[in-house]
């Protein structure tokens, strides 16, 4: 039976130092074979006797996982931060960029500033206009107002509304103040945009212009579905019928018998007819004396065709 002296059987014996140093060798070799990838270890060298070498350790080993255990050691560990404390050492200092951090300035507001807006119109160029007067008496030293366009969707206060835009102006203590103006393109010609701060009278004045439209943008287009005289609806709707002709005005008690009166047109395109010739001035027209007794125009009777001549045919044929 082989067994050591000393030992009783079916009981493991006390391991030693060495037999732990190597138990423990051998499972950082298992562990650093599952984990780390020896292409990419710059220090791993084999030589021409087939060892591996250390190249940070200057060591020798006989097989891939001697020297993986080697690397898990204390020995390279301890190399390998001497060499990351010296390149860094050794590497030049490069300069940071100096990156200013600008935060939003805290101060105590104390009210909104004394304005005035004048509307203005240029009848020969057709541009209307604003003049702003901004009363700033309590602002800081060494500072100017600013003012800034801002979009309709820009702001939270209000409803959107892409035909108006804002204008507004700044200037510490006072608080911001905006005016709705019209989403028209601004004339930033010189003589036509302008803003001045007169630091005696502390007044911030500014001035605009709106470029003027064009015709076609004034006129107002139909309503779909819509002519002229009305006579039609939306896209859909049935037509409406076409109005009553009028009837003629009753004869006047003692008129003639004679042809019937004309019934005027109806009225095209929504114009009435001229009205008629105002009456003589003579009173009205006298009646026409009936013809007198005998002759062609004895049995006349008004209103009744005329009679037919006798037919004049060619004679049957004799029974």
């Amino acid at each position: 039976m082989d067994r050591e002296w000393g030992s009783k059987p079916g009981s493991g014996g006390a391991a030693t130092a060495q037999n732990e140093a190597i138990d423990r060798r051998e499972r950082l070799r298992r562990l650093a074979m599952e984990t780390i990838d020896l292409a990419k270890d710059p220090y791993f060298m084999r030589n021409h006797l087939g060892s591996y070498e250390c190249k940070l350790c200057l060591t020798l080993h006989n097989n891939e996982g001697n020297y993986l255990a080697h690397t898990q050691g204390k020995r390279h560990q301890t190399n390998l931060a001497k060499r990351a404390a010296r390149e860094a050492k050794d590497a030049p200092a490069q300069p940071q960029p100096n990156k200013r951090k600008v935060g939003p300035r805290k101060s105590v507001k104390i009210g909104r500033p004394g304005y005035t807006v004048t509307k203005q119109y240029d009848p020969d160029t057709k541009q209307h206009s604003f003049l702003f007067e901004i009363e700033y008496q309590e602002i800081e030293d060494n500072s100017k107002p600013r003012h800034r366009f801002m979009a309709s969707y820009e702001q939270k206060i209000q409803s959107w509304d892409k035909n108006f835009q804002y204008l507004l102006f700044a200037a510490d203590p006072y608080e911001t103040i905006g005016f709705k103006i019209p989403s028209t393109e601004i004339d930033k010609s010189t003589d036509k945009f302008f803003s001045y701060w007169d630091p005696d009278k502390k007044s911030y004045i500014m001035q605009l212009y709106f470029k003027p439209r064009p015709p076609e943008a004034n006129r107002q287009p139909a309503a779909p579905g819509t002519v002229p005289n009305g006579t039609e609806g939306p896209p859909g709707a049935p037509p409406r019928p076409p109005p009553h002709p009028q009837a003629p005005p009753p004869p006047p008690p003692h008129a003639p018998m004679g042809m019937p009166h004309r019934i005027p047109p109806p009225p095209m395109n929504g114009f009435q007819p001229p009205p008629p010739p105002p009456p003589i001035a003579n009173g009205p027209p006298r009646s026409i004396p009936p013809p007198p007794s005998g002759g062609a125009m004895a049995n006349f009777t008004p209103g009744a065709p005329p009679p037919r001549p006798p037919m004049q045919g060619f004679p049957g044929p004799q029974q």
